[in-house]
């Protein structure tokens, strides 16, 4: 449960300007719902009705006592005992004044983590590496919608040390939008490859997008960025006056790893700042997973965490679910989980780990469709095609039209290989129970939300 921090009404009036038409001054308020669809049982709410749609007396009356603040005449809330109402001459103006207060209340480092792949194991990691030393607030999981923000921003209160906040990009704006709401003081770009294209309309205008971090910090922030990402080196950096780190593998940066190897669990490699270097184990498989951990290493290093400690602690991450997660299956098939995600960027770090885990073994990859690619999804479903016919893949085994296309263009190309092409998950099921067994590694790749995927990795993982 969250917990903001308390104020009075009069308190609450006097930061929003607010003229007190009915109810007492000396209500307390902890609670504030930017959603009134949002069912928490809570009382003691702050409920800012911005239009007439969003007059919602049901929930009102199961929220008593509690407050509103409006900038309407709503006579029929006069006659409800319980109700304080606060009137303003503009609720929205109010509202942002009230977060704009609230968020000005503490001097706390603010880390928002932004990319196409990896932004929300590296919020993760982040988190649990500063949690050792202090009260952290961080987004849960990928929950990191526009209607969650004022929630995990009242979750900070005077014990909170730092926050980490994850930035993800729907459309242009939404990083914007966010840094409103937590006003970062440190922000990471992953990475950026191709995703929501139905909304962003082209890469171009994704890449902008991400971009937004580079102005949401002040002249005081810190910009973490990925020196082996082609696409973040377009983004234009001339305005900014802060501080910028890079971290990468292939090219040289301040946080570079080298020495990468496959490890019981994870990955080892060495951490080389300036002249030092330092021993580094991140459990989680794929070179994706240590620019995860440079990066998070990077944003504790910037509040103030030494570098040696934050490695020793990074060692008791326990790596995301559906994040390539590797199990022992269905007829002792080895299992690659990776249903969190699907572009071409996570594409090729789960092809990495493919032709690891299966150590010579008959590898067989299952893929959807990529999602949200709008008008650029069948030149994305080839380049997925090149990734797959670059690392190599002995079955293909797909679900939808775009797939097929895939795995059929990887045999243009001169991959061979065996090819199924499905659009019944039943028929899948039947093959996979046929040709799974201990001499074959099965990789099982779909974007996030697919249902159907997830019931099915978990059935071949049992």
């Amino acid at each position: 449960m969250i917990f903001m921090k308390a104020f009075s009404i009069f308190e609450i009036r006097q930061i929003i300007n607010g003229e007190l038409l009915q109810g007492s001054d000396d209500f307390v308020i902890d609670y504030i719902p930017y959603y009134q669809k949002i069912r928490r049982k809570k009382r003691n709410v702050l409920i800012f009705i911005r239009n007439k749609s969003e007059l919602d007396l049901r929930y009102i009356n199961s929220r008593l006592p509690c407050a509103i603040v409006t900038d309407d005449d709503f006579d029929i809330l006069k006659s409800i005992k319980g109700l304080t109402i606060v009137k303003v001459k503009n609720v929205r103006s109010a509202f942002w004044n009230f977060v704009h207060y609230y968020r000005e209340l503490f001097t706390i480092p603010v880390v928002a983590v932004t990319g196409t792949c990896g932004k929300t194991t590296t919020k993760e990691m982040i988190a649990h590496i500063l949690r050792e030393q202090k009260k952290v607030q961080a987004t849960k999981s990928s929950a990191n919608s526009r209607l969650a923000h004022l929630h995990y921003l009242l979750g900070i209160d005077d014990y909170t040390g730092a926050a980490v906040i994850e930035t993800a990009v729907g459309k242009p704006g939404d990083i914007t939008y966010a840094s409103r709401f937590f006003k970062p003081t440190i922000g990471i770009i992953t990475n950026i490859g191709a995703c929501h294209l139905n909304a962003c309309k082209t890469i171009e205008a994704y890449v902008a997008a991400k971009g937004e971090m580079v102005s949401c910090l002040g002249e005081s922030g810190v910009l973490i960025l990925n020196a082996d990402d082609e696409k973040t080196k377009t983004i234009d950096l001339a305005e900014f006056k802060g501080k910028i780190v890079y971290f990468g593998i292939k090219n040289q940066a301040y946080f570079h790893a080298t020495d990468i190897q496959y490890g019981k669990g994870g990955m080892n490699f060495n951490l080389k700042v300036k002249k030092k270097s330092f021993p580094v184990f991140v459990p989680g498989y794929g070179q994706h997973q240590v620019a995860n951990a440079l990066a998070a290493i990077a944003a504790v290093n910037e509040i103030g965490m030494d570098i040696r400690h934050a490695a020793k602690r990074l060692h008791s991450f326990n790596n995301l679910g559906r994040h390539l997660e590797i199990t022992t299956g269905y007829n002792g098939a080895t299992i690659i989980d990776d249903t969190w995600n699907f572009n071409t960027t996570s594409l090729e770090a789960a092809m990495q780990v493919l032709n690891h885990a299966s150590e010579g073994k008959h590898r067989i990859a299952l893929f959807t469709d990529m999602a949200a690619l709008g008008e650029y999804s069948r030149e994305l479903h080839r380049e997925a095609g090149e990734i797959v016919n670059k690392y190599g893949v002995d079955t293909i085994i797909t679900i939808g039209n775009r797939a097929s296309e895939m795995a059929h263009y990887t045999r243009d190309l001169g991959l061979k290989c065996n090819i199924y092409s499905f659009y019944k998950y039943d028929q899948v099921y039947s093959l996979l129970k046929e040709i799974l067994n201990e001499n074959s590694t099965l990789l099982i790749k779909s974007f996030g939300n697919n249902s159907s995927m997830i019931e099915l990795a978990s059935f071949f993982k049992r």
